[in-house]
C-alpha cells in the first residue's frame, strides 16, 4: 500500500484542472458599487446587467477566499490584495494540502461545512446553467468549483483518510492581520477507520457526486427542476469526482459510525457536528442520481425511514442537510422513476411532493420561528447567529422545487415567496441595504474579514483602520438581527462576518434570475448613501447586552476616557472578542 506521502505527491502532480474553461474576452472584474444605481434601459437585450454583476460578484468572493498558489488557473489571481500563501499546509503529514478556501473571515480550512458549500454550488451549476453561460460567468464558476474540488481530492489521499481541518483553531482565532503573516504551525487533522467521521465522509461524498453531475450533465440530463447544466462539461474530471464519492461513501458504510468532531477533538469547536443521518442519506441519494444505481437509492430511502427523517422543519445548512433530501427525492421521482423500481419500491412522487410541500408551507405560514418584523424568514434559534445563510439556502430550494409542485398555485406561491426574500436581501428592508458587499453604495462596508480589513490591531478591530482599504466584492455577511437592524461593525461576527456557506446558494439564485429574464433587482431603486444606521447598539452573541466593555471598542465611546483606562478596557474587550469569535461553535440548526 502506498504511503500517504507518496499518494499525496501523486495527487499534487496530477493535472486535475487541465480542461478548465477559459474566460471569453477580458477577465471579468467587479464594477464599482455606483453601478448598482443604474437601472436597465427599456428594451435592452441580453442578460440583465445587475443580475450579472450580482452573480459575478458572488463568484469573485470565492476568489478572495482562496488559499495557496493564487497564480494558478486559467485567469490567475483576480484579487490584487490577496497573496500566495500557506504553501506548507499538509507538510506535517508529508502531503500537499495547499489550496482550497479559507472558511470565513479568518484562515482555517474546514472540510465539513465546505462539503455543504460545494454541494450547493454544484447543484446550482447543474440546474441553472444557462444563467452562467448567458452572463459569461461559466469560467468563473468552473474556476471556483475546480479550486474547491482539487483541494478536496488532495484532502482524500487514500480510501479512508480525509483531512477535516487545516490550521490551529486557537492560533487562527487569536490572529487578526493580513495573509502574509498567518501564524504557524498549521497542523492538519484527518479522520480514518481508527478515528472515523461518518458525517464528514458522506458530506464530502455528496459534494463529489453532485460535482460529478455538474461536470457531466449526461449523468443527470433532466429538466425535472432544472433549466440545464452549464457548459463546463468535462467527462474525465467528472469521473474523478465520482470515484472519490463512491470511495468515501463505501468507507462510511463499512466503518463504525461516528461524528468527526468526536473522533478528532483536537480540531476545537469551530464546527461541531451533532449527527450523520442526514449526510448519509443525501450522499446515497446524490450517488443514486449520478450513477443511476438503485442500490444507492435503496440506501437513501432506508436511511430516511430508519431514522424517521420525515417532518424536518429546520434550516438547510451545514448542520442540517435534510431539506435538500426532500427536494432531491422529488426530482428523482420525476426524472428517474426507474431508481425506485429497481430498489423494489414504489415511485411515490405524490409522497415526496407532500413531504417537500409540508416543509415549504410550514415556512410560508411563518411557523418555523416566524419572520423579522419586515418579513425575513427567521429560523429560531439558528438565525440568532446568522440570518442570511438559511434564507439564501431556502430560496435556492424553493426555486428548484417550484416546477415540481403538486399544483400551479403551489408553484406560483413558492416563486412569489422566494422573491419576497430575495427583495429583502437585496435592499427592500428597513436598513435600505443590499446585503452583498460592493454591489451598491448602501452595501455593508466593514465585513469581518482579516485580509480585507487591512488591520492588525486586535485591540480595536472595529475602528483600526477606520475604513477598510480593500473591498471583498460579493461577500454576504451574517446579516441583520431579528429586529431587522444591522450595524456595520467589523467586530460583530454575528452580523458582519462572511463565510463560504453563507454565499453558496447565491450563484444559483442569480443564475436563475438571468436565465428567466428577470427585471432589475430591488437595490437599483435605492438612492446612494441612504442606508439606515441604528441609533442604539447591537445586542447579539458577538456583542452581548450585558457586556458594555464590547461597546468601548467604539472610537466615539472611548474618546473621553483617559489613556490608562482605555488600554485596560481594550485588553479585556479584545480577549472577550477573541473568545467570542468562535462564530459557529454550537449550532442548534436542526434536530436530526
Amino acid at each position: 500500500m502506498l504511503s500517504l506521502a507518496v499518494v499525496g505527491a501523486l495527487v499534487a502532480l496530477a493535472p486535475l484542472s487541465a480542461a478548465q474553461v477559459k474566460p471569453s474576452g477580458p477577465v471579468w472584474m467587479p464594477p464599482p458599487a455606483t453601478e448598482g444605481l443604474v437601472a436597465a434601459a427599456a428594451g435592452s437585450s441580453g442578460p440583465n446587467k445587475q443580475w450579472t454583476n450580482a452573480l459575478g460578484n458572488s463568484l469573485y468572493f470565492y476568489d478572495a477566499q482562496r488559499s495557496g498558489n493564487l497564480s494558478l488557473g486559467t485567469y490567475g489571481n483576480r484579487v490584487s490584495w490577496r497573496n500566495t500563501t500557506l504553501l506548507g499546509d499538509g507538510s506535517d503529514w508529508g502531503l500537499d494540502l495547499s489550496g482550497g478556501f479559507h472558511d470565513a473571515g479568518d484562515y482555517i480550512k474546514c472540510t465539513y461545512p465546505f462539503g455543504f458549500t460545494m454541494f450547493a454550488l454544484s447543484w446550482g451549476a447543474l440546474s441553472f446553467g444557462p444563467g452562467f453561460d448567458l452572463s459569461n460567468q461559466t469560467a468563473y464558476m468552473d474556476g471556483t468549483l475546480r479550486w474547491g474540488f482539487d483541494w478536496l481530492i488532495k484532502a482524500h489521499p487514500s480510501n479512508d483518510t480525509l483531512f477535516v481541518q487545516v490550521g490551529n483553531t486557537t492560533l487562527d482565532n487569536d490572529y487578526w492581520g493580513g495573509d502574509l503573516n498567518i501564524p504557524l504551525p498549521r497542523p492538519a487533522f484527518p479522520v480514518n477507520r481508527t478515528h472515523p467521521g461518518t458525517d464528514v465522509w458522506t458530506s464530502t461524498a455528496a459534494a463529489f457526486a453532485m460535482g460529478a453531475m455538474a461536470y457531466d450533465g449526461g449523468l443527470w440530463n433532466t429538466s425535472a427542476a432544472a433549466l440545464a447544466p452549464t457548459s463546463l462539461q468535462d467527462a474525465n474530471y467528472s469521473a474523478t469526482l465520482l470515484n472519490h464519492a463512491k470511495t468515501l461513501y463505501d468507507v462510511a458504510n463499512t466503518t463504525t459510525k461516528a461524528t468527526f468532531s468526536d473522533s478528532v477533538p483536537e480540531i476545537g469547536d469551530a464546527y461541531v457536528s451533532t449527527g450523520w443521518n442526514d449526510t448519509l442519506a443525501v450522499a446515497a441519494l446524490s450517488l443514486a442520481a449520478a450513477t443511476n444505481d438503485s442500490a444507492y437509492y435503496a440506501d437513501a430511502y432506508n436511511t430516511y425511514v430508519k431514522y424517521n427523517m420525515t417532518a424536518y422543519r429546520g434550516a438547510w445548512c451545514w448542520e442540517g442537510r435534510t431539506p435538500a433530501l426532500y427536494v432531491l427525492f422529488a426530482e428523482i421521482a420525476t426524472a428517474r422513476p426507474n431508481l425506485a423500481a429497481g430498489a423494489g419500491l414504489a415511485n411515490n412522487l405524490t409522497g415526496w411532493q407532500t413531504e417537500a410541500e409540508a416543509y415549504f408551507d410550514y415556512i410560508v405560514a411563518g411557523n418555523n420561528g416566524g419572520t423579522t418584523p419586515a418579513g425575513l424568514v427567521y429560523y429560531s434559534p439558528y438565525s440568532d447567529n446568522n440570518t442570511l445563510q438559511p434564507v439564501i439556502a431556502l430560496i435556492h430550494l424553493m426555486l428548484r422545487y417550484a416546477p415540481l409542485a403538486s399544483s400551479a398555485n403551489k408553484t406560483a406561491t413558492y416563486r412569489a415567496f422566494a422573491d419576497t426574500q430575495i427583495d429583502y436581501i437585496l435592499g427592500k428592508n428597513p436598513m435600505n441595504r443590499p446585503y452583498m458587499v460592493g454591489l451598491h453604495p448602501n452595501s455593508p462596508k466593514n465585513p469581518q474579514t482579516a485580509p480585507a480589513s487591512g488591520g492588525d490591531n486586535v485591540l480595536d478591530v472595529r475602528n483600526d483602520p477606520p475604513t477598510e482599504p480593500y473591498i471583498i466584492y460579493g461577500a454576504i455577511p451574517g446579516g441583520p438581527l431579528k429586529s431587522d437592524e444591522f450595524w456595520d461593525y467589523r467586530d460583530d461576527w454575528v452580523q458582519s462576518e462572511p463565510a463560504l456557506d453563507y454565499s453558496s446558494s447565491f450563484p444559483a439564485i442569480a443564475a436563475y434570475k438571468i436565465a428567466t429574464g428577470a427585471s432589475d433587482p430591488y437595490y437599483v431603486k435605492l438612492a446612494a448613501d441612504t442606508a439606515v444606521i441604528p441609533s442604539d447598539q447591537p445586542c447579539d452573541n458577538a456583542l452581548p447586552c450585558d457586556a458594555p466593555k464590547k461597546k468601548k471598542l467604539s472610537g466615539g465611546a472611548i474618546a473621553g476616557i483617559v489613556v490608562g483606562s482605555v488600554v485596560g478596557v481594550a485588553l479585556i474587550g479584545a480577549l472577550a472578542w477573541l473568545v467570542a469569535r468562535r462564530r459557529r461553535s454550537s449550532n442548534p440548526a436542526a434536530t436530526k
